[in-house]
């Protein structure tokens, strides 16, 4: 085994350590689009797996290179010298690498490698460790894989340390694959590839905000293969994932952006029109800045990144303009904290009618009865057991499984708090309410009668009608804007969540004329989605092609 550190991961099973397994036909695919072709000679290149695993990748890549190999000329019964150098593959797994080992030392011998040979290969080529902490040769033509899945509540404290010590993207509560990436990045040598099937939420959340920063200093985005839909792993796994190549050279080239493929073939044959510039060119778009900076990655046509660049010139964001965006109660505890209004056992100044997505039918409010206890005095003190007993009796009656809470361990004699502060003054705020997942903005206004639960995002205001703000996030222009920002789940559902809500442009109020404000608020209290559209372009200047491109703009 190499001299290298082992994390307690390495004893751990594979859903433990985040791992989820790749099909073939996903690693043909990425082998053909980062170049690594038996036309080539890839013995005399070098090819790295961090994480490999039973060897999904790990097999096809070597099939490639013994094949290459011959097809030049060259003996296999010799091949120890010249192949050496041209794999490396990393795997923590004590049982996994021992696996993986026997399989391609079997593959190789099979294959007219000698006995020796084959054990000096597979020495050579596997090493057992952590991809994080490893030592590996300085830089690689071609870095290929699956990383890990893993929270960074399921890496012990004194390894997270050493982690974040190393890798400046591990940031906010960025996934394992994060530091993975920044790593591979730092191993790719000029002109190298990178190619990795991970989740997509990094391209866009703000913790991939260290990590597209190191990409666009530095590296070239080539391919970005959306793939939520494709069913990519052994396993069915909720991972949204994509495929990136990523080159390590600075050029003046746009990026190309696949329309999401449905199934495994029509996946190959994507990447292939991709690779080789092929038509139909409905296959794939290509787009300039859609890396900049650390500024989430924009996919959408050269029109509608044009579009949005120039509102985000022009005018102020969603908060900027007096708006408020925020997010309903997180209780910790909701099957006991939320329940009938009318048979929530506690006085009446300790609960609050609450509505959430269920309540929302047909574009208004539809309170289904439901309630929150507010554990929470205006000043936001913790209500006391002994001024409200029929409180007092009901957090009791609960004790066990509030007690058992991180927020209640955290906060001593205020064990019977909910996760949020409840703000009373939000109650009979009037407020505009949108659900998170949605095919299109779900904007429904809410006149100060209920409290919103978590799964309810909200913007007040001080200053814009929320009439008249309801029409322009009903609008497709603020699809638009969401459709870029958002991460999208199965479906082409969008997350209206905060971090994109306000990322909102908006005219100041003062600005809007009287004949304007009318208009948008008879538009939404119409609920006309073509008025929505029509007036807010009015109210941004729309011309003839951004109003094209605002209308174009659709979820598929």
């Amino acid at each position: 085994m190499n001299n290298v550190l082992l994390t307690p991961f390495a004893d751990t099973s594979d859903k433990a350590r985040g791992a989820v397994y790749t099909k073939r036909e996903v690693v043909e695919t990425i082998l053909d689009v980062v170049g690594y072709t038996v036309d080539v000679p890839l013995w005399e290149k070098s090819i790295l797996e961090p994480c490999c695993g039973l060897g999904d990748f790990l097999l096809p890549v070597i099939a490639r290179l013994l094949l290459s190999f011959r097809q030049h000329g060259g003996d296999l019964s010799q091949a120890f010298p010249d192949l050496k150098n041209s794999l490396r593959a990393v795997e923590i797994g004590t049982v996994s690498h021992a696996a993986v080992s026997a399989v391609v030392n079997g593959f190789l011998n099979a294959n007219g490698i000698s006995a020796e040979d084959s054990e000096r290969l597979t020495a050579a080529w596997i090493i057992h460790g952590d991809f994080l902490l490893a030592a590996l040769p300085k830089t690689f033509n071609f870095i290929v894989g699956n990383p890990p899945y893993l929270r960074q509540e399921r890496i012990p404290e004194t390894l997270l340390s050493e982690y974040r010590r190393r890798y400046a993207t591990l940031y906010d509560r960025a996934d394992i694959y994060v530091p993975f990436i920044e790593r591979s990045l730092n191993l790719l040598g000029s002109g190298g590839q990178l190619s990795f099937i991970c989740s997509d939420r990094w391209m866009k959340n703000r913790y991939g905000g260290p990590l597209r920063q190191m990409v666009s200093r530095g590296f070239h985005l080539k391919y970005l293969l959306s793939i939520n839909d494709v069913p990519a792993f052994t396993e069915d796994v909720i991972a949204y994932p994509a495929i990136f190549v990523i080159e390590n050279a600075v050029v003046n080239y746009p990026t190309k952006i696949a329309v999401p493929p449905k199934t495994l073939e029509e996946l190959s044959h994507t990447a292939k029109v991709m690779k080789n510039s092929l038509s139909p060119r409905s296959q794939y778009r290509e787009a300039f800045g859609v890396v900049s900076g650390d500024e989430p990655w924009l996919t959408g046509t050269n029109a509608q990144l044009t579009l949005i660049r120039r509102l985000e010139r022009e005018f102020p964001c969603l908060e900027e303009t007096g708006c408020r965006v925020g997010i309903g109660v997180a209780t910790g505890a909701d099957r006991i904290y939320i329940g009938s209004y009318a048979d929530l056992d506690v006085e009446e100044e300790r609960k609050l009618p609450l509505v959430g997505t269920k309540d929302i039918v047909k574009g208004h409010v539809e309170w289904r009865g439901c309630g929150v206890v507010n554990p929470f005095e205006d000043d936001g003190s913790i209500a006391s057991l002994e001024r409200y007993p029929r409180f007092r009796s009901f957090v009791e009656a609960h004790a066990g499984a509030l007690r058992s809470r991180n927020v209640a361990q955290r906060s001593g004699n205020g064990w019977y708090r909910t996760i949020d502060r409840i703000y009373r003054e939000l109650l009979s705020t009037p407020k505009l309410l949108i659900p998170d997942i949605k095919g299109a903005a779900n904007v429904v206004y809410e006149e100060g009668l209920y409290y919103p639960h978590h799964n309810l995002y909200y913007v007040v205001s001080e200053e814009w009608d929320l009439r008249a703000l309801q029409a322009v996030l009903r609008s497709q222009l603020c699809g638009l804007f969401i459709g870029e920002y958002s991460t999208r789940m199965r479906g082409g559902f969008l997350r209206f969540q905060a971090q994109y809500l306000r990322r909102l442009r908006l005219p100041q109020w003062k600005s809007v004329k009287p004949a304007l404000r009318a208009r948008l608020r008879n538009a939404a209290e119409s609920g006309d989605a073509p008025a929505c559209n029509a007036v807010t372009a009015e109210l941004f200047r729309l011309d003839d092609t951004e109003l094209s491109t605002m209308e174009g703009f659709s979820l598929s």
